[in-house]
Formats: C-alpha cells, sequence, structure tokens
C-alpha cells in the first residue's frame, strides 16, 4: 500500500485492500473528499485514509449520509450519495479524514409512498443503518435515547486480540446447555460480583459455572435491543422489555451490558467474556431473533427496516399491513433472498468477529415461511445456514413453533445441522413428573430420546430436552404453584402460559410446611436426575440449581427486578440442591451411554430397553402405570461394558421393583437415589429394591 494513502484509522486494522487500488478522492461534497466505494463491503468500515459507507435499498430514489458529534441532535453534515455512486441498488461512498472518534451516522432515504404496496419512504427519518455494529443512546439501561427512536450508529475499530484462541468443539452429544439472562444472573446485589448486570460480571462468575460442571452456556439476547419500548409503570414499579426479544440491530452487541465505555471498540467486553470462557471448556451461544423487529406494526416505530426496504424485510399482507407472526407486531421476511443474504451475513459475523460457538433461534419456524407466509418444504435460509462453510462448526438450535401455529418439532428443516427445543419432552415430562395417568408410555420414549420423532428421519443429537427456561416456571416454581401469578405484569393476569403442568405439592407458594417442601426438594431433583439420564442435550435455566423462584410469575419478559434477578442467597440456603446438580452432571460425563449408541447394546442386552416393576416389560405401558424403569446398554473399547438403569416412580405409594438379571461375573450398584438430599457413597444393590414414593433411583452395573 502506498504510504501516503495511509489514514490515522489504518493501524491494526483487518481490512487489507489489494496494493493495486489507489484511495485517492474524485470528487468533493462539501467540506469533505469522497470516492465511490467498495459495494460488496455493507456497513460503515473504517479503512485506510477514511471511511467506506455502503448501504442498499431497491425502491429509494436517493439516499444521504448524515454525519453528527456525538450526543447533538441534528447533523453537522449532510452528504448525498451521487447518482453515479450507486451500482444497481447499493449505494457506496468513501469518505476522506474521517476520525471514527468523532462522529456518529445515520441515513435519511426518499422514495415512493405507496401504503398499499408496502412503499412507505419518509425523507424526513433518521434511519440506522441495518448492518451497523454499534448503535449510540443506549448505554445507560433504563433511560430513554436522547433523540427518541432516531438510532445512530458508531464505526467499529475491531482491535481485539485472540491471540491463539480456540473454540472448545465440543462434540454435541458431550454438551450441558445453562440458559441465562446477562442482566438477570448477576444484578440483584446477593451476586457479590463488580460489575453487576454486565458481561463483565457474567465472567465474575466463571469459577462458579465450572464448578457446576455446565460446559455451554446460552445467553438470551444481546443484540441491541430497546429496553424502554413498552415501557410503563404498575403498582408503582417500573417495567421494561427486559428479556430483549426486540432487535433494534443485528450486528450490535447490547451496549448497556457493558461495564464500561467502549466508544468505536464496542464488543470487546463481550470478546473478552467468550475468549475467557472458551479458554476454560464452556461454548457460547446466543439466542438470536430474526422473527421479527422493535419496528412493531402499524403503529409501531420507524428507525430502519421500514424506511430501507419495508416491502422487502417484512412479511406484509396484500393491503400492504404486517402479518403476525411473531405475536410482536410483524413478521422478518426470512426467505427473501436480500433478507436471507444479510442474516447470513449476521451470523458470520459474530462467528469470525466475536468467535460465538452457536446460536439458538427465537421462534425459528418463521423463518420457513414463504412471502406469503406458508411453510416451506426447503426453506432456503435454512438450507443455507445448514451448509455455509463459516458455520461448518456451529451449533444451530430451533425453537420450532412460533406463534402463528405452527409447529414443528421433529419435522423442522433441518438436513441433519439443525437441533430443536423439545418441546414434547418438556410437556410429557412435566406430566408424568407431576403423576398424571396414560404419560408413563411418552415419559419412557423421551428418556430413551424421543425415537419416535426423531428416529425415522435418522436425524442425530437433534433433541435439546428441557423441563425449564426463560419462558415459564423455573424449577422450582414448577412444585411450587399450581397456578401462574402474573399480575404484576399489567395484563390482568392473562399473559403466560395457563397450562404449565406444574404442581405446588399441596400449597400454593411459599409455605412453612416441612413435609410440603421436603416433596418439592425432591421433585426437583427427580425432574434433574431424569434429565441429565435422558438421551439428547440437557439443557436448564440458571438459578434452578438453587431453587430460585420466580414468585409463580412465569412470563416475567418486564420483570427487571428481584422477579427476573437471580437470588445468590438461596445458593447458600440450598447448597445441598447444588451439590445433587453437580452430582448428576458428573455422573452423565462419566457414563457416555447416558448420552449415545455405543454399541446397539452389550451383555446380551439391546441398546435401549423399557421396563416396569418387573423386568423386560412387554407392549405399551398401560395408563394406570406410573412407574417407569428405562435401561442403557453399550460398550466401548476403552471402558469395557456400560449399563445404565434409570428407575423413576412417579406413584404416591413404594413400589418393589425387580432389577433385570445380569451375567454372573456383574452386579448391579446403587449411584443415585433422589429420595436423599446427599448422595452416599454407591454401594452394590440386590436384584429387588423398594423405591419410595415420588422418588428416582439410578443403577450402574459392575
Amino acid at each position: 500500500m502506498d504510504e501516503r494513502t495511509k489514514g490515522p484509522e489504518s493501524q491494526g486494522e483487518k481490512l487489507v485492500l489489494p496494493r493495486t487500488i489507489h484511495l485517492v478522492p474524485m470528487d468533493r461534497i462539501g467540506d469533505f473528499d469522497v470516492r465511490p466505494g467498495f459495494y460488496e463491503i455493507n456497513g460503515a468500515t473504517a479503512i485506510p485514509g477514511g471511511v467506506n459507507f455502503t448501504v442498499h435499498s431497491h425502491n429509494a430514489s436517493s439516499i444521504e449520509l448524515l454525519l453528527f458529534h456525538r450526543g447533538e441532535t441534528e447533523p453537522f453534515a449532510v452528504l448525498p450519495f451521487p447518482r453515479g455512486y450507486r451500482i444497481g441498488n447499493v449505494y457506496s461512498m468513501i469518505v476522506f479524514r474521517l476520525n471514527i472518534e468523532e462522529f456518529e451516522y445515520a441515513y435519511r432515504v426518499d422514495g415512493p409512498y405507496e401504503p398499499e404496496k408496502g412503499l412507505i419512504f419518509d425523507r424526513t427519518r433518521y434511519l440506522l443503518d441495518p448492518y451497523a455494529k454499534a448503535v449510540t443512546g443506549q448505554s445507560q439501561w433504563g433511560k430513554s435515547a436522547p433523540h427518541g427512536q432516531h438510532y445512530r450508529a458508531r464505526v467499529v475499530k475491531d482491535d481485539f486480540d485472540w491471540k491463539d484462541a480456540r473454540p472448545p468443539l465440543i462434540p454435541t452429544e458431550d454438551l450441558v446447555i445453562y440458559e441465562l439472562h446477562v442482566r438477570g444472573f448477576t444484578r440483584d446485589p446477593s451476586s457479590g460480583v463488580k460489575n453487576p448486570g454486565t458481561f463483565a460480571g457474567l465472567l465474575e462468575k466463571l469459577p462458579y459455572l465450572l464448578e457446576l460442571g455446565v460446559n455451554a452456556v446460552e445467553l438470551m439476547p444481546i443484540f441491541e435491543f430497546d429496553e424502554m419500548q413498552d415501557y410503563r409503570v404498575v403498582d408503582g414499579q417500573e417495567l421494561y422489555n427486559y428479556w430483549g426479544y426486540n432487535t433494534v440491530s443485528f450486528f450490535a452487541p447490547n451496549t448497556s451490558y457493558a461495564a464500561g465505555t467502549e466508544y468505536n471498540r464496542e464488543g470487546n467486553e463481550l470478546k473478552n467474556l467468550i475468549k475467557t470462557f472458551q479458554q476454560h471448556g464452556i461454548e457460547v451461544y446466543l439466542d438470536v431473533v430474526f422473527n421479527h423487529t422493535a419496528e412493531g406494526n402499524e403503529q409501531g416505530p420507524f428507525f430502519s427496516f421500514k424506511g430501507f426496504d419495508n416491502n422487502i424485510y417484512y412479511l406484509l399482507t396484500p393491503e400492504g399491513k404486517y402479518y403476525n407472526f411473531s405475536g410482536c407486531g410483524n413478521t422478518v421476511n426470512c426467505n427473501h433472498p436480500i433478507v436471507r443474504q444479510m442474516i447470513l451475513d449476521c451470523l458470520r459475523y459474530w462467528v469470525t468477529t466475536y468467535h460465538v460457538d452457536g446460536f439458538r433461534f427465537d421462534l425459528a419456524s418463521i423463518l420457513s415461511r414463504d412471502e406469503a407466509g406458508a411453510p416451506m418444504g426447503d426453506p432456503p435460509l435454512l438450507q443455507a445456514l445448514a451448509f455455509d462453510p463459516i458455520l461448518g462448526d456451529v451449533k444451530l438450535i430451533a425453537e420450532a413453533w412460533d406463534a402463528g401455529g405452527l409447529y414443528q418439532v421433529g419435522s423442522f428443516p433441518a438436513w441433519n445441522r439443525w437441533a430443536e427445543w423439545n418441546g414434547r419432552y418438556r410437556d410429557d415430562m412435566r406430566r408424568y413428573l407431576k403423576g398424571d395417568g396414560g404419560c408413563a408410555q411418552a415419559a419412557a420414549l423421551r428418556i430413551a430420546g424421543s425415537r419416535d420423532i426423531y428416529g425415522r428421519s435418522g436425524r442425530k443429537d437433534a433433541s435439546i430436552n428441557f423441563l425449564t427456561c426463560h419462558d415459564g416456571f423455573t424449577l422450582y416454581d414448577l412444585y411450587a404453584y399450581n397456578e401462574k401469578h402474573n399480575e404484576k405484569n399489567g395484563w390482568g393476569g392473562t399473559d403466560g402460559a395457563g397450562d404449565n403442568s406444574s404442581w405446588n405439592c399441596g400449597a400454593e407458594g411459599e409455605t412453612a410446611d416441612p413435609a410440603v417442601n421436603a416433596l418439592r426438594r425432591r421433585m426437583i431433583r427427580n425432574a434433574f436426575a431424569l434429565l441429565m439420564c435422558s438421551r439428547g442435550i440437557p439443557m436448564f435455566l440458571a438459578g434452578d440449581e438453587f431453587c430460585n423462584t420466580q414468585f409463580g410469575n412465569n412470563n416475567a419478559y418486564c420483570q427487571d427486578n428481584i422477579t427476573s434477578w437471580l437470588d445468590w442467597s438461596r445458593l447458600e440456603q440450598n447448597r445441598g440442591m447444588f451439590r445433587f446438580f453437580q452430582y448428576m452432571i458428573r455422573f452423565r460425563r462419566e457414563h457416555r451411554v447416558l448420552r449415545a449408541n455405543l454399541s446397539n447394546g452389550a451383555c446380551g442386552f439391546p441398546d435401549v430397553s423399557f421396563h416396569g416393576v418387573s423386568p423386560w416389560h412387554e407392549g405399551l405401558f398401560e395408563s394406570h402405570e406410573r412407574y417407569v424403569g428405562v435401561m442403557f446398554a453399550g460398550a466401548e473399547r476403552s471402558s469395557g461394558p456400560q449399563l445404565v438403569y434409570i428407575a423413576s416412580n412417579a406413584w404416591w405409594e413404594e413400589l418393589e421393583v425387580t432389577l433385570p438379571r445380569l451375567p454372573a461375573s456383574m452386579y448391579w450398584e446403587l449411584a443415585a437415589d433422589t429420595w436423599e438430599e446427599e448422595q452416599p457413597p454407591r454401594r452394590a444393590a440386590e436384584d429387588r429394591f423398594v423405591i419410595r414414593p415420588r422418588s428416582v433411583m439410578v443403577f450402574t452395573a459392575k
């Protein structure tokens, strides 16, 4: 590169331009030297000598670049893209001698206004770059942007040094996923961290996560979102869009989750978190929201996509109104070629720039809909993500349903690449555990890996097994409440799922009754023991390991308070439960037969077999049965045969059970018993045993 072309932003940049390109100005707009830019580089990118701005609109007649001094409401410069700076529908311009630390930017776009055709161009609007890497005005949680919803962007300088960092690349079968909310995980003073509610605060809790034994964390949305959207006060309590499922910018991290100021270095704190977690063997997944945006419906805000190409970015009715398959006002037109490319670019960016290990796609069934909203057999977006080379090592996890009634658990277009949140595991296991009749057969199938759902398609490691997640009751509340208690949300208790298959164990909410509390704790141990002993990939909600409560709120999306924040004082109150979770995670790790079909069986036993109180259950479980026995058998050359028998009694009386007869050289050993909070040393077991009411026992063969 000619030394004369180097500008102040050239040092440390990863973008390398060909030596044959001479970046010299060709025109002058106002006080700025400019030239046509790099049309294939979307967004705003610092380059030697200036900044490259590239943006596209299919239907626009003109576009202006607006430059602002930090914090000011009016631009100090307006630079119209000359007609000659447009190729096709792409506008690109290099502006020379811009210091990225001294400006923010937005766009104004002009074009036709024909709402019935979905065209709603408005030249008076300041528009956020759809490829913005950092959004201004959002860094202070709970404070509206000083210029309202006229979002602006900053140019980000990627100077983070990953050194020799390598992703863990944990085999899918070995994962134990821990879902958490970045803010809520450490926001409460009981967390004891120096930087509560931030990426840095989460990093402070790394020793805790290592002690617990999880090896993957799934972060609820960290894309820039507007927590002030739908802000309201109910009974004196401020309510926010706390969960973050209202994306403002797909490429920008939420700056309010950073402990420090990161002007033009946005994302470094998150990168450090990811790098450190990976160094300690923990993968980091992002919960991504591509199904809708924070722009809402016709009455919603207008800050980005609506102003660039409303009829391309959103699914619209023939009358130009918004389809609402997301339940949030609009639906992103994911399979339009332009939108599909943006989503692919976005995920590639998070993998290459942030080293993210995986993605969970919110309401992913929307990603399979066509422009009329109908499900597609082979959705181009999902196929593109499944086969993209950059994403080749990345975990792809679908929430395989949407708010429009499309439910695709077991049928999600996967190309043997996508895993799914197994909603049927949650529902079937909850019903079985609380003692509902006619659920034993379904429970046995879920424990065995949901072969009835995934076996026919030959999908491997497709089932994400879970009993709790952010959406619904915590594990403690699942056995402390019969009914949801969402009154504090301000919707008169109408929001949130009405059927939770929960059971209060004899008293609604908190109680001093020792028998009820003992039963609740045993039910939690039952649930987690079965989760850890089920084929598939287990996931659980942060705080379940120490009986965290949301006080019966099963839709705490707006509760930025102790309802949603983890109360770490409960960890000391429930150390025994924490140790049980530790134990079962370790047990799962030590017995690969729980995670995979090793050899189609061992010692004359099949890979999976079902049992009643007598061995070798014949046919289907009857509606009256509450006992389920599942045995896994396999062998590895390095460790020899592995046999694990899971005994589950959802009956309210003790039962006498007979174990399958082992070869003469082997014997059964009791490995876990949920009747006891503290697990005693493993001991030999008789072939006949008594399982107590509402408890789980796990045996291994020696």
